[in-house]
Parts: C-alpha cells; sequence; structure tokens
C-alpha cells in the first residue's frame, strides 16, 4: 500500500506546479505520472530528481534509446515494477522492438547470473582488465 497519495496538479502548490510544467513542457506531454505526484510531497525532492534526471538523460554521447535500455537493465535488476513498466513504455517510444527487449532481458539475467558467480567465488579481477587503454 502506498504511503503517500499523489498531488494531482490542480492541488499542487505553485513550486510543484513550475515543476509539473517543466515535465510536461519537456516530454512534450499533457499528462504527469504518479512518480512525480508523490515526489510534490517535497517539492526540494521532485525538483531535485527532475533536474537530474533531465540532464542524465539529456542528448549526449548515448542515444535516447540506449539510455532509455540501461535504465530499463538496472531497474529490472533492482526489482523496481514502477520503473519497469515505465522505462520499457519510453524505450518503446523511442524505438525498442520486442526482439530488442528480449535480447536486452537475456543480457540482463546473464549479466546478473554472472555477477554473483564471481561475487561468491570472490574472483580476483584480472590485471590485464584493470589496465586502462
Amino acid at each position: 500500500m502506498p504511503i503517500a497519495r499523489p498531488i494531482q496538479p490542480g492541488d499542487a502548490s505553485p513550486e510543484v506546479k513550475a515543476v509539473f510544467d517543466d515535465i510536461m513542457a519537456t516530454r512534450k506531454t499533457d499528462w504527469i505520472n504518479d512518480f512525480w505526484k508523490v515526489l510534490a510531497h517535497h517539492p526540494p525532492t521532485l525538483k531535485r530528481t527532475w533536474e537530474s534526471l533531465k540532464q542524465v538523460m539529456a542528448p549526449g554521447a548515448l542515444d535516447p534509446l540506449t539510455k532509455e535500455m540501461i535504465y530499463l537493465a538496472v531497474s529490472v535488476t533492482n526489482g523496481c515494477e514502477y520503473c519497469i513498466a515505465s522505462h520499457t513504455a519510453a524505450a518503446r517510444a523511442k524505438g525498442m522492438t520486442e526482439p530488442m527487449l528480449g535480447e536486452l532481458i537475456g543480457v540482463i539475467g546473464m549479466a546478473n547470473e554472472t555477477n554473483a558467480l564471481v561475487t561468491a567465488y570472490q574472483v580476483e579481477v584480472d590485471e590485464r582488465f584493470r589496465k586502462v587503454p
């Protein structure tokens, strides 16, 4: 059961409304998802999280689809149902196909398996992997 109810845009303080407006303008939408509505209970966290996310997900060396797929992979590994749903939808909107999703899930599963094995065996890192090219 949620510990806080979403704050609807019509009930938002001016500070929260400004962040909601920026989210909608940046994303070119008229909708605010519940994640942001719940963060609105603490406006400094809402603003900081939005500003950080906007910066990290902005155009850069990685294309937008790659960024969404990385976000999805981490969300799967962390078991965040909300983030899995949100970033699957975002990745699909940016061009992720079903075969790409299937392959991504395979990589996620394999990485988690081999990470667990290397951690359990406490395998030392090979020296050649430590060298910066």
